[in-house]
């Protein structure tokens, strides 16, 4: 695989916000969030930008071999293999490197035969995953579709046929990233209804990269918990480190 960095910390983000896991940072995106790429971004919508596009547009080829001795260097392997510590598979868009995630799982699994490994994946919902990998290779699905406060056009982020794969896998979670009231509708009528997700399911993330705004933000999330009733989880990885990567 090609990884742009990796590293042992706390899941920040999410449903298992709290849970001591290692990173796994994929180079390449399909998507540009808030970025300059042409015409993939609608100029002028854009509300944030990609707080990690200058670390996954870099990176080196790591073989299995590789990446299992940083478990070791770690030590961390054994709470690995008996699930205490999550592998998150993050990017940039991990699934252009889905046969690489999972070569390197079935190399755990053939080398310790843990059946214990839990692997969480951060995707944006606009590529379709091979058969049997969710649920199979990959244990929680974090999706992440994007809002016209993205700067992305619709036509990139809404993939109908992968986002209905992750939303019929009962074991994925969909973030949606909240700038103000208008985002809300748009999540509910582009994705929410369209795709049949339960309410449960969905989970409110504030728009910021920064710790100044973080309040804010978290602020208004809250509020749109209070009057829609969708689960509000605050960045916490922002709340500890700012706008720092790698940690």
């Amino acid at each position: 695989m090609k990884i742009s960095e990796s590293y042992f910390n706390v899941q920040g983000e999410g449903i298992t916000q709290g849970v001591s896991a290692y990173f796994i940072r994929l180079t390449g995106c399909n998507l540009m969030c808030g970025g300059n790429s042409g015409n993939l971004v609608e100029k002028g919508k854009a509300s944030w930008r990609c707080d990690t596009e200058a670390v996954w547009k870099k990176g080196k080829t790591v073989t299995n071999k590789e990446l299992l001795s940083l478990f070791n260097q770690e030590g961390i392997l054994e709470r690995i293999l008996s699930g205490e510590v999550h592998i998150i598979w993050t990017g940039g868009e991990p699934l252009l490197q889905q046969k690489g995630i999972k070569g390197f799982l079935d190399h755990i699994n053939n080398q310790f035969n843990p059946n214990k490994v839990y692997s969480e994946i951060e995707t944006n919902g606009t590529i379709i995953a091979e058969s049997k990998f969710y649920g199979g290779t990959i244990m929680q699905v974090n999706c992440s579709p994007k809002l016209s406060n993205s700067g992305m056009p619709l036509d990139k982020v809404i993939i109908p046929q992968a986002l209905r794969q992750i939303a019929k896998y009962e074991n994925s979670w969909f973030k949606f990233v909240i700038n103000n009231e208008s985002d809300i509708k748009e999540m509910e009528q582009n994705f929410i209804s369209t795709f049949e997700i339960q309410k449960r399911r969905i989970i409110l993330m504030p728009a910021v990269d920064n710790l100044r705004d973080l309040p804010e933000k978290t602020r208004l999330c809250y509020e749109m918990t209070k009057k829609y009733g969708y689960r509000t989880i605050t960045r916490g990885h922002i709340l500890a480190w700012g706008r720092t990567t790698g940690v």
